[in-house]
């Protein structure tokens, strides 16, 4: 699994006077930045090998400024060439959001799905658990 912590700032507030659920896609992809390091260590967009083919996320209770969000992320499942990570925000320890994407491992140039093997496998096994249920 992998952690990190997030500061909301004070632009992440809404009217309603919480973190606005339009940062929560934003934050959880930043997130998703170690498991992307895993397929492209350096990060270069030239030689990307994923794409995201879903994303879901369940607001299960409000966020707030002035506090610090741990977001979790870890696959709840890896199949062939497809993967679903899953992530969690929570703040003083509560599960506030759930999140589930489902990514492809692609070759851009060829247009198509790649087989997960190998070393790649092996290290994103080491990131599987099982998800808390969803709503």
């Amino acid at each position: 699994m992998f952690t990190r912590t997030i500061e909301p700032a004070f632009y992440d507030t809404d009217a309603l006077g919480h973190i606005n659920n339009t940062r929560l896609p934003a934050w959880f992809e930043l997130a998703r930045n170690d498991l992307f390091k895993l397929f492209t260590p350096d990060l270069d967009p030239k030689k990307w090998r994923l794409i995201i083919a879903r994303m879901e996320i369940d607001y299960r209770a409000e966020l707030f400024y002035g506090h610090d969000i741990e977001l979790r992320t870890y696959l709840s499942r890896l199949g062939n060439s497809s993967f679903v990570v899953t992530q969690e925000a929570r703040q003083h320890g509560k599960l506030t959001n759930l999140g589930h994407a489902v990514m492809v491992h692609y070759d851009h140039q060829e247009k198509c799905s790649v087989p997960i093997e190998g070393e790649l496998r092996q290290a994103l096994e080491a990131h599987l658990q099982e998800a808390p249920a969803s709503l």
